[in-house]
């Protein structure tokens, strides 16, 4: 039964793999599609010819880096590499605890250093050719050993805690393992721009007092409450404009990028923090934090059902149950359930696009969000006829023809 399991393992992964291929191969072939009549204008015969270039090659890399990952992945399970590794460990580390967390820690390392060198080229060949890169290897390097630094603790932590809820209370392990991880989700939703940010990111509050004052009027207006507007020195690893929206209740704040206040006016900042606006006003942002959490309960209870079935140490080659090697095999396991709630978490997320776009349609600045859509797409390089299938199984975001029409309405 274990050989059943293991070659079901096998076929998820190569599911994935072919399915991803065919949509990045339809994607591709739109590429040359005409660019249709809403968004002609966006690029000149320059600079379209330059995000044709730019789409092309980022495809030629996308496609060698994941047919790398696939044959690596496939090496390490016909070769039991997880039951090599596992094997190896145990021979110095009676804990079990301690062995899980050496387990992944080598694991996470190692897959690391393997694609490191794909990041770096990513980085500072094809982003820097292209003009979107201005991080110093000083910085990346940095954010290598913050990024090590913040797994190990976070990671390590998360581990340690699941494992001893489990070894302590397993038939009810799912229960108070979602509790405690329902508490963490929460918790960096309202200080993940305090914590987190801070160790990669200068914060400061927004010096544009004319903005400010935009925003804040605009805010009153809708009956929104904020006083925390910051911006963000995005310009030190990127030239691609950002902003985002963060936290809950008195510990909510918009944050804006340094390359978006220079390449927006200040009525088309006003009109894309409309639509962040308009996405807490809906409510999309709790109700997103809601459904996710119902998604991790619903995995923990099937991860409760199977962690004890000694079948999911075995696909592996591993002949004694270990929790760590059965929560290998259950999340390789449980990767389609994950990507068919991944597409319907797309189609909501769209769907709250559309809805963020109509309040700032509601308080008339749809022509500015327009424009600073346009300016967005441009200055990222966009591509503007995406494949629809390619959309809706990876797009968060409807395609900005798409948001414009409906603009239009």
């Amino acid at each position: 039964m274990e050989t059943k399991l293991f070659y079901i393992i096998i076929a998820i992964i190569v599911f994935d793999f072919v399915s991803e291929r065919i949509l990045q191969y339809l994607n591709i072939s739109w590429r040359s599609k005409a660019i249709p009549e809403e968004l002609k204008g966006i690029y000149d015969d320059k600079k379209y010819a330059k995000q044709q270039a730019y789409s092309k090659e980022n495809s030629r890399f996308s496609s060698f880096t994941s047919s790398f990952s696939f044959v690596v992945i496939l090496i390490f399970l016909f070769f039991q590499g997880f039951a090599l590794l596992n094997n190896y460990l145990s021979q110095s580390i009676d804990s079990e605890l301690l062995l899980g967390l050496a387990f992944f820690g080598i694991l996470f390392i190692a897959n690391d250093i393997i694609s490191l060198p794909f990041s770096i080229y990513d980085t500072f060949v094809i982003e820097q050719k292209y003009g979107f890169n201005k991080m110093k290897p000083k910085t990346f390097v940095f954010d290598k050993l913050k990024g090590y630094l913040l797994t190990a603790v976070i990671g390590g932590v998360l581990y340690a805690v699941i494992y001893k809820v489990y070894v302590y209370t397993e038939e009810y392990f799912w229960i108070y393992c979602w509790g405690i991880l329902s508490l963490f989700m929460v918790f960096f939703s309202m200080f993940y721009s305090n914590i987190i940010v801070p160790l990669f990111n200068k914060q400061k509050t927004l010096s544009n007092k004319e903005l400010k004052t935009s925003i804040t009027e605009f805010s009153k207006k809708v009956g929104f409450k904020i006083d925390n507007i910051y911006e963000i020195d995005g310009s030190k690893r990127s030239s691609r404009a950002n902003a985002y929206f963060t936290g809950f209740g008195p510990k909510k704040r918009i944050v804006l990028y340094d390359t978006l206040l220079n390449e927006l006016s200040e009525n088309e900042i006003v009109a894309v923090l409309a639509h962040e606006i308009g996405h807490y006003k809906k409510k999309h942002t709790l109700v997103g934090l809601i459904i996710s959490l119902i998604q991790m309960g619903i995995m923990l209870f099937i991860l409760s059902i199977l962690i004890t079935n000694p079948l999911l140490s075995q696909a592996l080659g591993v002949a004694e149950p270990t929790f760590h090697i059965a929560l290998i095999a259950f999340t390789l396991l449980y990767s389609p359930i994950s990507t068919i709630t991944g597409l319907f978490m797309n189609v909501l997320s769209r769907n709250n696009e559309y809805e963020a776009d109509n309040f700032v349609k509601e308080n008339t600045y749809e022509d500015a969000l327009i424009n600073a859509l346009k300016k967005l797409s441009k200055n990222n390089l966009s591509n503007l006829t995406p494949h629809p299938w390619f959309v809706w199984a990876n797009y968060s975001h409807p395609t900005i023809l798409q948001r414009i029409k409906m603009l239009k309405k």
